[in-house]
C-alpha cells in the first residue's frame, strides 16, 4: 500500500516516526516486514538509528497469536525467495528468531540466544511491560536482569492499540526519553525506541523528541484501490431500543435472523460487555447465555413441525487456558472468521463468533453481520472493525446495536450514553464505514469523542529511585519496591486481581513414615518448581474471586459426591492415606475418575507468587469444609497476583474453563509427552526397583532429555534412602534453573568451555560494534567467568570425576550430565569466580601470562574493573546487589563477607555509572555468550566430549 511505501523509506533513512495512526484493516502489522526491509537496505549511517529487536506489544492475548503468525510468514520468506534480504540482514543461514511472552505460542528463548542478532518478540502489556521494569511475572529472580538488559536496549518497541494503555505509553515515552535514566557517555549501549500504534478517532499522539506522527494522507487512499475497498466497506446501522427483559434471547434472536436470513447463512459476531452474569451486578446480557439462548433457537419444534438446526459457533472469551485458546483460534480459520485474506465461501450452516473485549482488539477476523450491546466509542470502533473487515464488490454488512446504556451501574452509564448520541448522529441505516466514522470525528468533534470513550486512567510517575529498587532483584523484600501494575494499566477503580490456574501430574509432595502426605520444606518446593516453572501453555488466567469460589466448591464437590468421594466413616488411616495419581484413573469409555484417589489429606495447590517464591499449599481438607467469611478472605488474598498449581485429580477444567462439575483429568505439561516437548521439561516418577531400568532409559534418552532436579517422595522405613522420587528433566539444551544450566548432553573441560565462551562474547562485540577496554572487560569476563567451579564441593555435586572418566576428559568440568544439589550446601560458583581477582590466591596465580597482562591493563581503569567483576559475579542473575557466601570455603568468613561486602558497592558503583538498563544490557551480553558456548558443545562444535567415543 502507498503508506508502507512511505513508511518504508522514512524508516529506511533511519527516521523512525513519533506514532502511526491508521484506521483499523489497512495492515499496520506490516511494520514487521518494512522494519526487516529497513534493516537490510538502510545505508550504514541509518542503520545506527534503527534497532536490532523488534518488540511488537499487544493488548489482548489472541492477539499475540495473530502477531506471530505474521512473523513466521516473514521467517519462511526469508528462507525461501526473499534469501538475498536474509544474507543483508547478517542471518548466515539461521532463521530469524521470532519469541512471544504470551499466548500459545510461548517463549523459546530465541530472542536471548543472540544479543548481536535481528529478533522479534511479540507479547502482552503485562508480559513485556513487567520484564522491562525488572519484576517478570513468571521469571525468576535470576532471569529478570536477563530479560529487562535486552528488552530495554537495541529494541523498536512497537506498541499496537496504544489508546488502549495509556499509561504504559507513557512509561515507554518515560523510559525512551528520561534523561536520569540512562548514562551521560552511552556509548556502546543503544537505547530504546517507542513507535506506538493506534486506529482510534481520539487525539493522535503528541509528537515525541522532534519525531512527528505518521497518519494516512489522501493519495494514501485515492492512489491505493486496496486501501480504498478498506477504508469504504459498507456497514449499515440498525439501531434497537432497550429490550423489557430477556436481553441475552433479544441478542440470539437478531444474530439468528441475520445467520440464517433467507436461508443464506452467513457468519455473525456477537459482542457482549460480560462473559457471565455472575461477572457483577449488571441485567445486561453476556457471552455464556447468549450461547444458552441460541441453543434454544437451534432446537427442533416437533408441534410446530420444525426440525433442529446445526449451528457452528466459537468463543472468544477471558479466563480460558492458553491451550484450548489456541484451538479456538484454529476454530476461527475453520469456520471462516479467519484466513489468509481471500473471501471465503458462505457457510453452510448459521455461524457465530461470541466474543468479550478479548476479540475486539487487534484479531484478525472477519465477519458477515454483527450484532452488540454499547460500549464506550473505543471499544465500539474496534468492534465495527471486526465485521466486513475487507470490503469487496457487493458485501454489505448490518450491524445491531441495542440500547443497553440503562443496564449499567449508575456510574458506568455516562460513556455508553455517550457512544449512542453518536450512534444516533449516523441514524437507522446510516453508514459506519471507517470513512464514515472519520467523517463522523471531524463533525461531532473531538470533545464528543473523547467524551464517550474511556477516560485514561490516573498513572505514577517513573522515577530513577524506583527503577533503582525494582532492579535490585537478588532480594526477596524491598520496602521501596512496589507493584508495577500501576505503572502498566494505571490506578484503574474497578481492576479486579488476577490469578493464574495450572494444572500437574506431579507436585512436590512427600509422603511420611506413616503414609500421610506432608508438604517440603519451603526451598525444596521452590526449586522444584524452579526446574519446573509454570509455562504460559498451561495458564488459565481468570479474575481471583472466580477462582476462590471454584477451588472450594470444586471440593465440596469432590468430597460429597457418589462413588468418587470418600466416605466421611472411612476408616482413618485410608482417608489421610494420599496415593499417587494412577495411570488407569478412567472407565472405559473414557470417563475420568482420578478423583476417586483423592483423599481429604491429598495436597492438592501450591500458590506461587509471580516471581516463583511459595506462598501456601492446600489439602482437599483444607478447602472442602464449609468456612467462614475470613478462610475465604485470606484465600483470595493469597490467590491474589498469584499462580496456583492444581492437582490434575483435582480436575475442574471444561473447554479451557473453569467449571466446578468436570470431573474430566485435564491434560497436564508435565506428562503430556509432546506437550512436554514443546514445554521444555517433564516430570517422571521412579521407583527403587526399577532403577537400572530406569538409568537405561536414561542413557538412551540422554540426547533429548537431562535430569535437573530430583525431589524424594517417599524413603525406605529401613534403610532411609530414597524409595521413590520424582525426576524433573529438561528438553535438549532448554534448562529451566541456573544450575540446570550446568548440566549437559555432552560434558565439558573447564578451560575448553571459558575459551569457547570468550570466543562468542568477541563475536558478539564485534558485530555489535564494542572495542577497546569494553571489549577486553567483555571477552575477559568469559573467559574467567566459571572459574569458581574449580572447587572441589562443585566438582563433586555435578558428578565431574565420574564424567571425566567415563568420556576421557582432564578436570575440573565445567558441564557434566549430573547434578546432585545437597551436595553443594548452597555455594555459588560465581562468587568463588572472584577469588580470581584476589592477589595470591592458587586460582589467580594459576592464569596464563597474557591474562595476568590484560587484568592489569584494566586496573588502571576502576570504572572497566569494576565491570569485569560485576559481570563474572553476576552471570547467572545474582550480585544485584547481594551474593550468597555460603558453602565457598577459599578464604576465612571475614574475608568472604568483605568479597561480598564489595560485590554490593561494586553494583551500586556501576548502577549510577550506566542506569539501569544500560547495566542489565552488559549482563545479558556475557550470559548470552556463555549459553552460546554450551550449546556448541552440546552440538558437538565445541571440544567436550565429543572429540571422541565414551571409555
Amino acid at each position: 500500500m502507498k503508506w508502507q511505501t512511505r513508511f518504508f523509506q522514512r524508516l529506511a533513512s533511519g527516521e523512525v516516526p513519533a506514532a502511526l495512526d491508521l484506521p483499523t484493516g489497512l495492515g499496520k502489522t506490516s511494520v514487521m516486514a518494512i522494519w526487516l526491509a529497513a534493516r537490510a537496505l538502510a545505508r550504514p549511517d541509518a542503520l545506527k538509528s534503527i534497532p536490532r529487536r523488534l518488540v511488537y506489544v499487544v493488548d489482548r492475548r489472541a492477539v499475540v497469536d495473530q502477531a506471530t503468525e505474521q512473523a513466521k510468514k516473514l521467517r519462511t520468506a526469508l528462507g525461501g525467495d526473499a534469501k538475498h534480504v536474509a544474507e543483508r540482514l547478517g542471518l548466515n543461514g539461521r532463521k530469524l528468531p521470532i519469541s512471544t511472552l504470551r499466548g500459545a505460542h510461548v517463549d523459546n528463548r530465541e530472542w536471548l540466544d543472540d544479543p548481536a542478532s535481528i529478533a522479534i518478540i511479540v507479547g502482552t502489556v503485562d508480559m513485556i511491560g513487567s520484564r522491562l521494569l525488572f519484576e517478570g511475572y513468571g521469571v525468576s529472580r535470576k532471569m529478570r536482569p536477563y530479560h529487562a538488559g535486552l528488552l530495554g536496549a537495541d529494541t523498536l518497541i512497537v506498541l499496537d492499540e496504544a489508546h488502549l494503555v495509556p499509561p504504559f505509553a507513557d512509561l515507554l515515552r518515560a523510559i525512551e526519553s528520561e534523561a536520569s535514566l540512562w548514562p551521560d557517555d552511552p556509548a556502546p549501549l543503544p537505547r530504546p525506541v517507542v513507535l506506538p500504534l493506534s486506529a482510534t478517532q481520539r487525539e493522535r499522539p503528541a509528537n515525541s523528541g522532534g519525531r512527528e506522527v505518521f497518519s494516512l494522507e489522501d493519495e494514501d487512499i485515492s492512489h491505493d484501490d486496496f486501501a480504498e475497498q478498506r477504508i469504504n466497506a459498507r456497514k449499515m446501522l440498525s439501531l434497537k431500543p432497550p429490550v423489557a427483559k430477556d436481553w441475552d434471547g433479544a441478542l440470539a434472536a437478531a444474530a439468528w435472523k441475520l445467520a440464517a436470513k433467507d436461508d443464506d447463512c452467513a457468519r455473525v459476531a456477537v459482542f457482549c460487555n460480560r462473559r457471565d452474569k455472575a461477572d457483577d451486578e449488571s441485567s445486561g446480557p453476556s457471552v455464556m447465555r447468549v450461547l444458552e439462548q441460541l441453543q434454544v433457537l437451534a432446537k427442533a419444534n416437533r408441534k410446530a413441525g420444525v426440525p433442529a438446526i446445526d449451528f457452528a459457533c466459537e468463543l472468544l472469551v477471558g479466563g480460558r487456558r492458553v491451550r484450548e485458546r489456541q484451538n479456538a483460534a484454529d476454530n476461527l480459520t475453520r469456520l471462516g472468521f479467519a484466513g489468509n485474506g481471500e473471501r471465503p465461501a458462505p457457510p453452510g450452516g448459521p455461524t457465530f463468533l461470541l466474543a468479550t473485549s478479548a476479540g475486539e482488539v487487534g484479531v484478525d477476523f472477519d465477519a458477515d453481520h454483527m450484532v452488540c450491546d454499547l460500549a464506550p466509542w473505543e471499544r465500539m470502533v474496534q468492534r465495527l472493525g471486526r465485521v466486513n473487515r475487507r470490503g469487496g464488490k457487493g458485501r454489505q454488512a448490518t450491524v445491531v446495536v441495542f440500547d443497553t446504556s440503562q443496564t449499567e451501574k449508575d456510574d458506568s452509564r455516562e460513556r455508553p450514553n455517550n457512544t449512542l448520541v453518536l450512534l444516533q448522529r449516523i441514524g437507522e441505516g446510516g453508514e459506519l464505514s471507517s470513512a464514515a466514522l472519520n467523517a463522523l470525528r471531524k463533525q461531532a468533534g473531538e470533545a464528543a469523542i473523547n467524551a464517550a470513550s474511556t477516560p485514561d486512567p490516573l498513572r505514577p510517575a517513573l522515577t530513577r529511585a524506583l527503577v533503582d529498587a525494582w532492579s535490585l532483584t537478588s532480594l526477596e523484600q524491598h520496602t521501596g519496591r512496589p507493584d508495577v501494575a500501576p505503572w502498566l494499566r494505571g490506578w484503574v477503580e474497578d481492576d479486579k486481581p488476577q490469578t493464574s490456574v495450572i494444572w500437574r501430574a506431579h507436585l512436590p509432595v512427600r509422603t511420611d513414615a506413616n503414609g500421610k502426605p506432608v508438604a517440603p520444606p519451603k526451598t525444596e518446593i521452590e526449586a522444584f518448581f524452579e526446574a519446573a516453572p509454570p509455562h504460559e501453555s498451561e495458564k488459565l488466567e481468570t479474575e481471583t474471586w472466580r477462582v476462590t469460589n471454584w477451588l472450594i466448591e470444586r471440593a465440596k464437590h469432590l468430597t460429597t459426591r457418589s462413588p468418587l468421594a470418600p466416605s466421611n466413616e472411612a476408616n482413618d488411616d485410608e482417608a489421610a492415606s494420599g496415593e499417587p495419581a494412577t495411570d488407569d484413573a478412567r472407565t472405559a469409555d473414557g470417563e475420568e475418575l482420578a478423583a476417586r484417589t483423592l483423599k481429604p489429606a491429598n495436597i492438592v495447590a501450591f500458590v506461587l507468587s509471580s516471581a516463583g517464591d511459595y506462598r501456601n499449599e492446600y489439602s482437599l481438607g483444607d478447602l472442602k469444609d464449609d468456612h467462614d467469611k475470613a478462610f475465604k478472605r485470606d484465600l483470595e488474598a493469597a490467590l491474589s497476583g498469584a499462580t496456583l498449581v492444581v492437582d490434575a485429580r483435582f480436575a475442574g477444567l471444561k473447554d479451557g474453563m473453569l467449571d466446578k462439575d468436570s470431573d474430566h483429568l485435564p491434560e497436564a505439561a508435565d506428562s503430556d509427552d509432546t506437550w512436554s516437548e514443546k514445554a521444555g521439561f517433564r516430570v517422571r516418577l521412579s521407583k527403587q526397583k526399577g532403577a537400572q531400568e530406569s538409568e537405561k532409559q536414561q542413557e538412551q534418552e540422554r540426547k533429548v532429555w537431562r535430569a535437573e532436579y530430583r525431589f524424594i517422595v517417599r524413603q525406605n522405613d529401613d534403610s532411609g534412602d530414597a524409595a521413590e522420587w520424582l525426576v524433573v528433566e529438561h528438553y535438549k539444551d532448554r534448562p529451566q534453573s541456573e544450575d540446570g544450566r550446568s548440566v549437559r548432553n555432552e560434558p565439558q573441560e573447564l578451560g575448553q568451555h571459558q575459551s569457547l565462551a570468550e570466543q562468542k562474547a568477541g563475536d558478539i562485540a564485534s558485530k555489535i560494534g564494542i572495542s577497546g577496554p569494553a571489549l577486553d572487560v567483555l571477552t575477559l569476563a568469559a573467559r574467567l567467568h566459571d572459574e569458581g567451579k574449580r572447587a572441589e564441593k562443585w566438582q563433586r555435586a555435578f558428578r565431574a570425576k565420574r564424567d571425566a572418566v567415563k568420556y576421557g576428559l582432564t578436570g575440573p568440568l565445567a558441564k557434566t550430565t549430573g547434578f546432585m544439589p545437597n551436595l553443594l550446601g548452597g555455594y555459588r560458583h560465581e562468587f568463588g569466580s572472584l577469588a580470581v581477582f584476589e592477589s595470591g590466591h592458587p586460582w589467580a596465580e594459576a592464569l596464563p601470562d597474557n591474562i595476568h597482562q590484560r587484568l592489569e591493563t584494566l586496573r588502571t581503569s576502576s570504572e572497566w574493573f569494576d565491570l569485569l567483576q560485576h559481570l563474572v559475579a553476576s552471570h547467572h542473575g545474582g550480585a544485584r546487589p547481594v551474593i550468597a557466601t555460603c558453602g565457598c570455603e577459599d578464604a576465612p568468613p571475614s574475608a568472604l563477607e568483605d568479597r561480598a561486602r564489595e560485590v554490593a558497592l561494586r553494583f551500586a558503583r556501576l548502577q549510577k555509572r550506566w542506569g539501569p538498563w544500560g547495566l542489565a544490557w552488559w549482563e545479558a551480553l556475557l550470559r548470552s555468550a556463555d549459553q552460546q558456548a554450551s550449546r556448541d558443545n552440546d552440538r558437538g562444535e565445541g571440544s567436550g566430549a565429543s572429540r571422541g567415543e565414551e571409555k
